[in-house]
């Protein structure tokens, strides 16, 4: 009888991928709603040669003193690594896969439909009917912004960043980014104005992002940069919650320095229910479900399968970190 490797996967995923991973290996899942404590999570992959992680596992040097030698390869179903000691794996020789790519659709689609949301108040308008609130049509009621001539500047322009761009253009915006490693001819083909960070933040009437969470993005919109924000602008971030200082941004919500925010990511994640954020009618928060739709998470589950069997087999992942 062939050996089959011991597998860790840190979540119920879809079938499309757990069905593969169940096929050819000894799985050991975790069950219950919640992530694996850490502590826990140490205990489980003793001995294992594969881990199937989500973004909400940290996985560090510790933890891969805790699996031991047997551990080949870690698949994150995810686009982001930030949970993943990288560098600590490769120096291991251990083999890191994620899920690129695939996402780009949905997350572009849950971009656009905040940036719809924050700008016509669709939130506040369901509040306002369940509140017993509206009596009849009002000639001031909840109004909200345009799109049709407004300026959406993208805070990278990766894969995302440029399906939110293609979807802004049916929607007759003016578009300008900042991306310094997107050369400027394919930006003018999407019809983006490469511009610096800070020409993008003033010029700005909704402000997206789309860049990864890393040591020089971590806070990048703090206090001073939301200064240079206009007054009526609303941020939209589908990306990483630590890449926006989300006191700073409550500040500037309340303070009326910015118009508000549309969050699919916060810090940390899930948002306490105490935090000062949720308090305020123009900021809108959802719980991290850019890329929470059907046909999107079965093929991520089928990417963070191909890239473990891959590992475990001794080959190239498909998608390797």
């Amino acid at each position: 009888m062939t050996r089959r490797a011991k597998v860790f996967v840190s979540r119920i995923i879809p079938e499309a991928g757990l069905g593969r991973v169940r096929a050819a290996c000894d799985v050991d899942v975790w069950q219950d709603a919640l992530p694996p404590p850490y502590d826990v999570l140490k205990s489980r992959v003793f001995g294992v040669e594969g881990i199937l992680s989500t973004l909400n596992d940290q996985i560090d040097d510790e933890l891969m003193d805790a699996a031991g030698d047997s551990l080949k390869v870690i698949s994150q179903m995810s686009v982001g690594v930030d949970n993943i000691d990288v560098v600590a794996a490769h120096r291991r020789g251990i083999k890191v896969g994620n899920t690129p790519g695939v996402l780009t659709d949905a997350t572009a689609d849950i971009a656009m439909a905040l940036l719809l949301a924050a700008a016509r108040r669709i939130v506040e308008g369901v509040e306002y009917i369940q509140s017993g609130h509206w009596r009849t049509w009002e000639p001031m009621g909840l109004l909200g912004g345009d799109l049709s001539g407004a300026t959406l500047g993208l805070i990278g322009l990766g894969r995302i960043g440029r399906a939110v761009a293609r979807r802004a253009r049916g929607f007759e915006m003016r578009l300008v980014a900042h991306s310094p490693s997107c050369p400027a001819e394919e930006a003018a083909a999407l019809g983006v104005t490469l511009v610096s960070l800070e020409q993008v933040l003033r010029e700005a009437d909704y402000l997206s992002i789309h860049v990864p969470l890393k040591p020089d993005t971590r806070h990048m919109i703090d206090r001073d940069r939301l200064a240079l924000m206009k007054k009526s602008a609303i941020l939209i971030n589908t990306a990483r919650g630590a890449i926006v200082d989300q006191m700073a941004l409550y500040d500037a919500v309340k303070n009326r320095d910015i118009g508000g925010a549309a969050l699919d990511v916060t810090d940390p994640e899930p948002i306490p229910l105490n935090d000062p954020l949720l308090t305020l009618p123009n900021v809108i928060v959802v719980p991290h479900i850019g890329s929470a739709s059907h046909r999107t998470r079965d093929k991520m589950a089928a990417m963070a399968a191909e890239n473990l069997l891959a590992g475990l087999a001794g080959h190239s992942l498909p998608n390797e970190v």
